[in-house]
């Protein structure tokens, strides 16, 4: 094993961002490993960012200190148990960010109590501005520890679950929850446009006024219930679109869609680790 070399077994979008990331932080290409089935995405990372590049993923574990699963969560379990020989001999440290694939069953395919950290990162990422909740299991030791959150920290902020559970909260939070403020984007910019603007000023508009709401929350120390009173002129228009909003059920539509995200969340673990057994047991 070689300290700082970090290995990627997927080089898709996640990846790329993760490695454009880090790269952007200051590490060094040559420290970075991709493996892929996909020859033309090993080719545009080579080209893009200068890493090293191969189709050998037990090449990657060998060499490596970290080693970021950055597959699907279909086929998590194949590619875990097809390094297992690889990192049982070597033992580095394993982040994961497939959804859903709870670590256990990481630990179970490995063969042995790995180090392994879990993430849920979720596709603002893709542009730099992710937010990611990490577990870490009884086996990662501090360094470890500072390096995972340094690998996901270079797509944005990272906040620590003691909890491995909890994950399927943050999934249905921050994983699940740029779809929720899209479809509200969508919501606005159509009635909007219903009401006499242009597609085109509507949608502006729109994402302009959610890019300041969030930069609004982020840059205070104030709760969002604080920001809100303060635009909310007594009589005003907000307070009558508010009121709109809460006698037509938003809070209670709200909970609903985090709890159905959050039951899906459990029902797609419990699959993917049954998945892999039966796969295991029909071979």
């Amino acid at each position: 094993m070689t300290d700082g070399i970090i290995s990627f077994i997927g080089g898709g979008n996640m990846a790329t961002s993760l490695i454009g990331g880090l790269i952007a932080d200051g590490r060094d290409p040559a420290s970075i490993y991709v493996t892929d089935v996909e020859s033309a995405k090993l080719e545009y990372l080579a080209d893009t960012f200068r890493v090293q590049t191969s189709s050998d993923n037990d090449e990657a574990v060998r060499l490596a200190s970290t080693v970021v699963f950055a597959v699907k969560p279909q086929v998590m379990g194949q590619a875990v148990r097809g390094v297992a020989a690889a990192a049982i001999a070597h033992r580095p440290l394993f982040v994961s960010v497939a959804a859903g694939v709870r670590e256990p069953d990481i630990r179970r395919w490995l063969g042995y109590d790995a180090a392994i950290v879990r993430s849920m990162p979720n596709t603002p990422a893709l542009v730099g501005s992710g937010a990611t909740a990490l577990y870490a299991n009884a086996h990662v030791s501090d360094e470890q520890h500072s390096l995972a959150e340094s690998v996901l920290r270079a797509v944005g902020i990272t906040v620590w679950v003691e909890q491995e559970p909890l994950l399927d909260v943050v999934t249905a939070l921050s994983g699940s929850g740029p779809a929720y403020v899209f479809l509200l984007m969508e919501t606005m910019e159509r009635a909007a446009v219903a009401l006499g603007l242009s597609k085109d000023q509507a949608r502006m508009l729109t994402i302009q006024t959610a890019f300041g709401a969030a930069k609004m929350a982020l840059e205070s120390s104030e709760p969002p219930a604080t920001l809100r009173a303060r635009v909310t002129s007594p009589g005003g228009t907000t307070e009558r679109a508010l009121d709109a909003l809460m006698t037509g059920g938003l809070e209670h539509l709200v909970h609903e869609a985090l709890q159905a995200a959050y039951a899906r969340s459990v029902e797609l673990g419990d699959e993917f680790g049954r998945d892999v057994e039966a796969k295991k047991e029909k071979s």
